[in-house]
């Protein structure tokens, strides 16, 4: 019986992997995603497995800029280990109640936002290649600002309820030309 518990502890632990956003309301600074992507940004990630093994190693150069009532964020992924998208463009609109929608050309469906004080959440799903298959799996994206040029990003990567990755990027504004 005790073994049961145990077991059943260990799989309600693993399914309860991410932050709650009413932790970071009163944190500084303030994460703007408006701002922070206005403008070229520079990022340098790794992907682990669920065992914790780095499978990929990346840069992304991203071009943010305003389109109409939106942002519009072209991202260019260069890969020191593994594979994956080359490009990816985001199209993110803040709505009337201050949360956020976005689409990206390998997103499924809508991506949902919310700010929270210095942090930011997205959600969504993606049908995302892995060796010569695909899996449906569900993005818990977290962005948290170190300063008013800096940030990390916090992704979850889960299938049935259980995260089977973790993408952990580092992100810098860069000059503008």
């Amino acid at each position: 019986m005790r073994a049961i518990i145990l077991l059943l502890l260990v799989f309600v632990a693993g399914c309860s992997h991410s932050p709650d956003g009413k932790d970071y309301l009163g944190q500084t600074p303030k994460f703007d995603i408006e701002r922070f992507f206005d403008g070229p940004v520079r990022a340098w990630g790794i992907v682990q497995n669920r065992s914790g093994e780095v499978v990929q190693r990346f840069v992304v150069d991203i071009d943010g800029y305003r389109e109409g009532n939106a942002i519009r964020l072209d991202e260019r992924f260069t890969y020191q280990l593994g594979e994956g998208p080359e490009s990816r463009t985001w199209l993110i609109r803040k709505l009337a109640d201050g949360s956020y929608q976005g689409q990206a050309n390998d997103i499924e469906g809508m991506a949902t936002g919310q700010p929270y004080g210095n942090a930011f959440r997205f959600h969504y799903e993606m049908d995302l290649p892995v060796d010569d298959t695909s899996y449906m799996v569900s993005f818990d994206d977290w962005f948290f600002a170190l300063g008013e040029d800096t940030m990390m990003n916090r992704s979850y990567i889960r299938k049935f309820g259980l995260v089977m990755a973790e993408v952990t990027i580092f992100m810098q504004k860069q000059p503008q030309n």
